[in-house]
């Protein structure tokens, strides 16, 4: 008898729906339907490959609504937000299409040509809190590369994965695009079993279980492992559009977002007026499910992260640290929009990623002290600054891929999704990033 996944409601645990678990001889006939598909399409050119793909997401666009809608149910995210990322996927696909398809093409030094071949087959392994967007960044770059590709989902949603992929395989050639189901075991299974590549979004802990299980046949690695993103407030900084991005970023997803603001150092000449400013906006957002109007905060995604969550909140306060706003008793499956102040070294919140609705501030008499602390992590996805003339050279010394200067992180059009240290091995996006799922070979003629 098979086994099944089921996927719950993190609003209200209504049952949604399940998914039958891959077992191990699955994986392996998966993989080899992949070889098999893999080698057929050889003759493909880039050109078709990418009118394949933007033929298949086209496939998905008189069902956005229902996706959205399976999307909010599942992962818990407001049906706005939901339809903002299920649009996203769908429409934005053909633009990431052309943008591989571009930086793909073959370029000529003298006598020598530069190609990008397949590696075969690409294992995508994509975590739930955006269940299609991040997806969507992995699988259609490993498509248009001339791979097969397959596609693990988060265990916990299953479904809303299940639902695309039902409406742009079909439109694929056989077995280029299949999916699996379980949880971290069967993305063991994928990793050790006859793929060429690993491209991967979630925790860094799983990030380096892949690594070394990749490294016996040295499969090659795309990985996204989370961040704990700092966020520095200069004394000549607009207090008002600071705190406006502090509470935003640390409140989007409910704060179940790799690049969310976690760590905030303000200068202490400013920091009673930031405060007050960050609670006055806080207080506004509003906790509720995916079907509630005017809703910001939607639940935490299983009673598991809901209690680390509330584990850091908790640590923060028998060290000190004092509740602007929110409880350090709270029931699941929400967290309400909490600020924390007096932030110190040693609390969980500054050492670890808590993903969920928490501010946390620290105040700083020396911006040396602030850029200390701001880099004494292994993470290093984002990094925030707001200040006036001294900003950009703060920005210049703090350690994270991506730096937002008076604004949130992440370039614009097609700019590297980046990390550094321990945030990522390998990134998606621009023409470098998508040249990572495809095998560079130069030709002397």
């Amino acid at each position: 008898m098979s086994q099944q996944l089921q996927s719950f409601d993190p609003g209200n645990g209504e049952l949604l729906g399940a998914v039958e678990v891959a077992t191990e001889n699955q994986i392996e006939q998966v993989v080899l339907q992949a070889r098999t598909a893999s080698a057929q399409r050889s003759d493909l050119g880039t050109a078709q490959r990418t009118g394949l793909v933007e033929k298949a997401w086209a496939a998905a666009e008189p069902e956005l609504h229902r996706l959205a809608e399976l999307l909010g149910r599942e992962m818990g995210k407001d049906i706005r937000r939901a339809t903002g990322e299920v649009s996203g996927t769908i429409y934005g696909g053909p633009y990431i299409a052309q943008a591989v398809a571009n930086a793909l093409q073959p370029s000529s030094i003298g006598r020598t040509t530069i190609e990008y071949k397949p590696f075969g087959i690409v294992a995508v392994i994509s975590p739930w809190n955006y269940p299609l967007a991040m997806a969507n960044n992995l699988l259609i770059p490993a498509l248009v590369a001339g791979n097969t590709v397959i596609w693990k989902p988060s265990e916990e949603t299953p479904l809303i994965a299940q639902a695309f992929f039902d409406l742009v395989a079909g439109k694929l050639p056989e077995h280029v695009l299949q999916i699996v189901h379980g949880d971290g075991e069967q993305g063991k299974m994928l990793v050790e079993s006859d793929v060429n590549m690993i491209a991967f979004t979630g925790s860094r802990a799983a990030g380096k279980d892949i690594m070394q299980r990749a490294a016996t046949s040295l499969k090659r690695l795309v990985m996204e492992l989370g961040g704990n993103d700092p966020m520095l407030v200069m004394a000549d900084a607009d207090l008002a559009a600071a705190a406006r991005f502090a509470v935003a970023s640390s409140f989007e997803n409910a704060g179940q977002m790799c690049t969310s603001t976690e760590r905030i150092y303000v200068d202490e000449t400013v920091a009673a007026e930031f405060n007050e400013l960050v609670v006055g906006y806080a207080r506004q957002y509003r906790v509720g499910p995916w079907n509630m109007d005017n809703v910001n905060i939607g639940p935490i995604v299983n009673h598991r992260q809901h209690r680390t969550v509330l584990a850091h909140i908790k640590d923060a306060v028998e060290k000190g640290a004092k509740l602007l706003l929110g409880s350090d008793d709270q029931q699941p499956p929400y967290i309400q929009p909490t600020v924390i102040a007096g932030m110190t070294p040693d609390m969980r919140v500054e050492q670890e990623e808590t993903f969920g609705p928490l501010i946390c501030i620290s105040t700083y008499s020396d911006i040396e002290d602030a850029i200390t602390r701001a880099n004494h992590s292994d993470y290093g996805l984002g990094a925030v600054v707001f200040g006036g003339s001294g900003a950009n050279t703060i920005a210049g010394r703090l350690e994270a891929g991506m730096i937002g200067i008076n604004q949130g992180v992440g370039g614009e059009g097609d700019s590297p999704w980046v990390g550094a240290k321990q945030s990522g091995l390998g990134f998606h996006g621009s023409a470098e990033g998508h040249r990572q799922f495809a095998q560079v070979r130069v030709v002397n003629r």
